[in-house]
């Protein structure tokens, strides 16, 4: 069963990355590069800055960098260096069938950092602004990125739903954390 799912993995993996053109190949690696997500981190915290008392707005940046910590290290210290399941683009039997354009820096690959960190940012921002088109668009954006992964072979889409999963779960536990003990306050 766990080689089916496996086999089946790398199966999409290869189909998606092989449907590569130069504007792709620019857009999707233009997703995966961590500064085009700067003007998006601004542009929220400063929603919560007008929206909200300065206190108020000071504990959701702090629940934000709670759930990129928790996102970051458990990504790489709970799944990479345990699984230690190679990146599609570091594994001998499937690399030259790839289509890569740079390669990236850790060998593992399950799960991944930028889902993770994607989608807790999302789902957390979703939950504290609670707007309809917002919930669209970043949901849209986490995706994006999750998927830009697997286009440029640098994971498989495996490694992005667990990584999507994980960051999705981080959200959830700050939410309720912040929920529970700053709105008590």
């Amino acid at each position: 069963m766990l080689e089916t799912l496996l086999n089946l993995d790398t199966d999409l993996l290869i189909f998606i990355n092989s449907h590569h053109n130069s504007f792709f190949d620019g857009f999707m690696s233009f997703m995966s590069s961590i500064s085009v997500w700067i003007p998006l981190y601004v542009a929220v915290a400063v929603y919560f800055f007008v929206k909200n008392s300065l206190k108020t707005s000071l504990y959701i940046l702090l629940a934000f960098a709670v759930v990129f910590a928790i996102s970051d290290f458990g990504s790489v210290h709970l799944f990479k260096e345990v699984f230690k399941r190679l990146r599609p683009c570091y594994n001998p039997e499937i690399v030259d069938q790839l289509h890569l354009l740079k390669m990236p820096g850790g060998h593992y690959g399950f799960i991944s950092s930028h889902a993770a960190n994607g989608f807790g940012f999302a789902v957390l921002s979703l939950l504290f602004i609670k707007d309809k088109i917002f919930t669209i668009i970043i949901l849209l954006w986490a995706s994006t990125v999750a998927f830009s992964r697997v286009y440029l072979g640098v994971h498989y889409p495996g490694d992005v739903l667990f990584g999507a999963l994980w960051g999705i779960l981080d959200a959830f536990l700050v939410y309720y954390l912040y929920k529970l003990f700053v709105r008590k306050k």
